[in-house]
């Protein structure tokens, strides 16, 4: 089982995309016979280009994507510059699992709830600052632009690279190096991006074309902050997909490939704008100034984040305290009474999703566990290291967008009758949670101090009771650590079940999305409320089953 890990875990990961990748290009080109598609042409893509609005979408994908990446990258590295070794930077490292939790979804509900015109900031504000008896006439939430969901995108997105770049740095001596700079003369931020950015900066890469792809193709929250005429590129796909006309399923494929042409391009023009900034930053790193006037900009850059996380938190008691809300009219500042109308109006439905999302999220994450731990033990025991590539193969169903790969996956589950299932669902779960458990649970693995095992292996043990017995409650923390990450991915995944769903299973993901247009806040927030719940009931029980099983015996 061990030997066959990797194997395993290759064609878990890579399989779905190749064969989804050729299950959305055919038919792009015209050839899907069951639905009456004989002949390879470029017809499909003539039709696409027809379509009205098209150069807006695309327009939308790219730029919402581009902006919302570049802003999170120079907030995670500004504030890691500028922070690095204070108190505020300690409180961040401990504050970025619980923020990395939080559901994409219910994120953008969150700050919808916050940044409407009948939001709680305008409640908050309203009247004494603004004079506003009634909600302004403003269009914030689902701007033409798609301002708001670049915001949502970058409240989401830094984190994450912020866990990336503490990743990173976890590799370098960066304490001796920044020491090194100051004898030299320079002031900490200046000095840190100086010496410290660029040994850390490629093996940030991989992490921002995974923040790229998804940026540039996310859906749901697209639907609840992006713009709706048009609609950005992936939203149409899935809507082109969808169609009661099946005819428009070749469209949407062609969009589809389209799709997958914006993030390529997106990643391109990252890479040119790399090798822009990488000319003129060695010419600043050559001319050896100090940054002497750097107090302003690192003040500028923690205050910035601490701005985005005080944003957040924002957002998530906006959506509490709509989920608990009774009679609450514009401007009061908190809702006239408490009420659970919220929990109760669709307690059913509730909680079969919340049922069905966390024995998904169960399923996905113990086999991406014992795969992951399959693959790392063969590591320990062959004493191999992989190369780049494996990397490269990891962050490949993170970095081509799931729209892309998901209807010809689609396709493949219909041939095989297996669509609509809760086994489909756990299967295309499965794909996305492995990768974010191998990278939560590698780094921990591979420091592991393996002259345990050796002592346990001369006193006669086999390498599999070593495994069990040795290694497994040594490094409880980490394992139980990474199950919660993956548990969380799964939590949080929406197109994943919606196609492999077929529509037919309910997770509070996709309930969320859907109930999103009845404008009942109070039923919307109870999903999103209870959507973030899971994640952190498994953070949780990943912190006591750490305690238990890493005690001494």
């Amino acid at each position: 089982m061990i030997r066959l890990a990797p194997v395993l875990a290759v064609l878990v990961m890579i399989g779905p995309v190749a064969a989804g990748l050729v299950g959305t290009l055919l038919p792009a080109l015209g050839w899907l016979p069951v639905l009456g598609g004989h002949r390879v042409s470029l017809d499909t893509f003539r039709a696409l280009l027809a379509e009205p609005g098209l150069e807006t979408s695309v327009w939308l994908s790219l730029s919402v994507g581009l902006g919302s990446t570049l802003a999170a990258f120079c907030l995670a590295v500004g504030f890691t510059a500028a922070a690095h070794g204070t108190r505020l930077f300690r409180a961040a490292r401990r504050l970025i699992s619980p923020l990395l939790s939080v559901p994409h979804v219910t994120l953008a509900l969150g700050l919808a709830f916050l940044i409407a015109p009948s939001g709680w900031a305008a409640r908050l504000l309203s009247p004494w600052a603004t004079g506003w008896q009634r909600p302004p006439d403003l269009l914030i939430v689902q701007d033409p632009n798609g301002l708001s969901l670049a915001l949502g995108l970058v409240l989401k997105e830094t984190p994450f690279l912020f866990l990336m770049l503490l990743a990173a740095l976890g590799g370098l001596p960066t304490d001796r190096i920044l020491s090194a700079t100051r004898t030299l003369g320079y002031r900490p931020m200046t000095g840190w991006l100086k010496a410290v950015l660029p040994q850390a900066y490629p093996r940030l890469r991989l992490p921002i074309f995974a923040v790229l792809a998804f940026a540039t193709s996310t859906v749901d929250m697209a639907i609840l902050l992006g713009p709706s005429t048009p609609a950005p590129l992936a939203v149409r796909v899935v809507q082109w997909m969808g169609d009661p006309d099946l005819a428009r399923r070749f469209v949407g494929s062609a969009g589809a490939v389209l799709q997958a042409g914006i993030a390529a391009a997106a990643i391109l023009l990252w890479i040119a704008g790399e090798r822009l900034i990488a000319w003129a930053g060695g010419a600043w790193i050559r001319r050896g100034g100090r940054g002497r006037g750097d107090t302003a900009v690192r003040a500028a850059a923690m205050a910035a984040m601490t701005a985005l996380g005080m944003l957040a938190v924002l957002a998530l008691a906006a959506l509490a305290v709509w989920a608990v809300a009774g009679p609450w009219r514009f401007p009061a500042a908190l809702p006239a009474t408490l009420s659970a109308e919220g929990w109760l109006r669709d307690g059913d439905a509730l909680w079969a999703a919340a049922g069905t999302t966390a024995t998904v999220a169960l399923a996905a994450t113990a086999i991406a566990l014992v795969l992951v731990v399959g693959c790392l033990e063969r590591e320990t025991r062959t004493g191999s290291r992989p190369g780049r590539a494996v990397d490269w193969l990891l962050y490949a169903p993170l970095i081509v967008p799931q729209v892309a790969f998901l209807f010809g996956v689609q396709v493949l589950l219909v041939v095989a009758r297996l669509d609509g299932s809760w086994l489909a669902v756990v299967w295309s779960h499965l794909v996305f949670v492995l990768p974010y458990v191998f990278l939560s649970l590698a780094g921990a693995w591979r420091r592991f101090d393996t002259r345990y095992i050796a002592v346990a292996r001369s006193l006669g043990r086999s390498a599999t009771a070593v495994l069990i017995s040795v290694t497994l409650p040594m490094l409880a923390r980490p394992v139980a650590t990474a199950a919660a990450v993956g548990a969380a991915v799964s939590v949080a995944l929406y197109l994943p079940t919606l196609f492999a769903g077929a529509g037919r299973i309910e997770t509070l993901t996709t309930e969320a999305v859907a109930r999103s247009a009845s404008g009942d806040r109070r039923v919307i927030a109870a999903y999103g409320l209870l959507q973030i719940c899971l994640p952190l009931a498994g953070f949780a029980l990943a912190g006591l089953a750490a305690r238990r099983f890493s005690r001494p015996r």
